[in-house]
């Protein structure tokens, strides 16, 4: 049986102390001045085609500074299969930085580093491949109360080793 990775144990780790601390911070007689400011949110993800699996869990937090200004942290988990072909598993985080130009304008700059572990099928006759991948997406998009959805556009991608298919992305995030 394999041990877990150190990173499996940190990511673990801290995804129980996000929530112990979120459970900390929702005593309804003493609401702290940092846990009112903090929103919590991020994205889920699945995706299904002849043979193909995809699955993403990603949370994060945001801290809001002011009415303008938020910094967060955020986790990813991925897993994809391609029938016959291969296995990946994804996992990282990153740091983000939200500035809202005008309540109805978000500009964004969030750095992602993501461990890649991809395992191909002996037949195909490729070598299995683990290697870090780093991301810094800068983007903006149209925000209305928690829900902003835009564009983004990574400035570091590499069309050999990137998990993603173009530097362009869309985004949706939701933070409550």
């Amino acid at each position: 049986m394999k041990r877990p990775s150190s990173f499996l144990l940190f990511f673990c780790t801290l995804l129980l102390s996000l929530f112990s601390f979120s459970a900390l911070a929702q005593e309804p007689d003493a609401p702290s001045p940092f846990w009112s400011k903090v929103r919590f949110g991020g994205g889920i993800g699945a995706s299904f085609s002849n043979g193909f699996f995809s699955g993403t869990l990603a949370p994060s937090a945001i801290y809001e500074v002011n009415q303008q200004f938020a910094l967060g942290i955020g986790l990813n988990g991925t897993y994809n299969s391609l029938e016959n072909e291969y296995r990946s598993t994804i996992l990282g985080g990153s740091v983000i930085t939200l500035f809202n130009v005008i309540p109805e304008l978000q500009l964004s700059a969030e750095f992602e580093e993501l461990n890649v572990n991809r395992n191909f099928d002996d037949r195909l006759g490729l070598e299995d491949d683990n290697y870090w991948y780093p991301a810094l997406f800068v983007g903006a998009g149209f925000r209305s109360n928690n829900f902003t959805f835009g564009i983004r556009y990574d400035v570091l991608y590499d069309d050999e080793r990137s998990i993603y298919a173009d530097p362009w992305a869309p985004f949706v995030r939701v933070y409550f």
